[in-house]
């Protein structure tokens, strides 16, 4: 290894990944920044794309999206940040100068979005080339613990934007999250942000739905254990006023589609591969609203404040702890999430 190489993760096709050794980033715009990666994470978005579903990933692509970091070099025109700071990864570039932008639609900025890991080289490397430095970056306050603060690149403004508020949680409600993995327990701990009465947690795996339970999960409900939706529906009037899908499959999808009430939100967080099928014909009649969305992080300032204060603390999702050369080990382990009971995994390049 010299200083012009380092390690990655690189996608060679599904199914195929390896840590190998790579060009370093350098700065290729006046806007970056490079940032030597300090602590990052594998996400079931990562999983998708091994398995072929996000086929915009082409072979070669160093994989990620999330992580902490200290600031390499910057180009000449980011004027936030300076060799030596400590950084947050957001998983959304944003240029911030676009209609999208303007908009806080970061997800679709129209020379940025979902592109770490996705477009170009992700943060599952000892170095990365962030585009829109200063959109894209935060300041990690003193003292902060860092690991928590992983958490806030990807799923906590996922679960709490796409899931929480397009799912319009209100004081009162009742909310149905169908997936206990860490965005549905993103979901699951920013949803009492708004104070509803009761949050029933769907999963397949009887230790997620007791680490839900000790995160504020009302009621759990093992969706292998009978009739999920007449289980659901028990403990409700008429139906769930939100519900969200935070797995991506079309099983999970159509469980909210039949427990929504009348007047309620389907809020759908999950990667989908493949295609669902839409009730419509028992939907129109209900007055119900279906948002769809890939996260924005315009919440992430407020989320890292939470964070910071001690108020919010996603450091309890992490579950496993790895050194960078073991990654491959790490995905292992995430990739066999429920007999490994494993939540959040956090890779080391201390």
């Amino acid at each position: 290894m010299t200083q012009d190489s380092m390690k990655a993760v690189v996608y060679h096709g599904p199914g195929n990944k390896s840590l190998d050794t790579v060009p370093m980033p350098k700065v290729q715009k006046p806007t970056d920044a490079v940032v030597k990666i300090v602590k990052t994470t594998i996400c079931g978005t990562d999983l998708h794309i091994l398995k072929g579903d996000v086929p915009a990933v082409t072979e070669g692509r160093i994989l990620g999206h999330e992580g902490v970091g200290i600031i390499e070099s910057v180009g000449d025109a980011v004027s936030n940040f300076k060799p030596g700071d400590r950084v947050l990864i957001s998983c959304i570039t944003s240029c911030g100068k676009c209609e999208y932008c303007k908009q806080q639609m970061y997800s679709h900025c129209e020379d940025g979005g979902w592109i770490l890991g996705h477009l170009i080289d992700g943060t599952q490397a000892e170095y990365v080339r962030i585009p829109h430095a200063d959109n894209s970056l935060y300041p990690i306050p003193a003292g902060s613990d860092e690991e928590a603060l992983v958490m806030l690149s990807d799923i906590l403004p996922t679960g709490h934007e796409i899931g929480v508020l397009y799912g319009a949680v209100k004081p009162g409600d009742t909310v149905a999250i169908v997936g206990a993995g860490p965005v549905g327990m993103g979901a699951l701990l920013t949803a009492q942000f708004y104070s509803p009465a009761k949050i029933i947690m769907v999963d397949l795996d009887d230790g997620r739905l007791e680490m839900a339970k000790t995160f504020g999960a009302t009621d759990l409900i093992n969706s292998g254990s009978g009739d999920t939706v007449a289980q659901i529906m028990a403990h409700t009037k008429d139906g769930v006023d939100v519900a969200i899908e935070a797995v991506g499959i079309p099983h999970t999808f159509d469980i909210c589609q039949k427990v929504v009430r009348p007047g309620g939100h389907i809020a759908n967080v999950g990667v989908h591969g493949t295609k669902v099928d839409l009730q419509i014909q028992d939907l129109w009649i209900k007055n119900i609203t279906l948002t769809t969305g890939l996260v924005n992080t315009n919440t992430t300032p407020m989320l890292l404040k939470t964070v910071t204060s001690g108020k919010l603390q996603p450091e309890r999702l992490i579950s496993h702890r790895f050194s960078f050369d073991d990654f491959m080990g790490a995905y292992e382990v995430f990739g066999n999430a429920s007999r490994e009971n494993a939540m959040k995994v956090i890779i080391n390049n201390d």
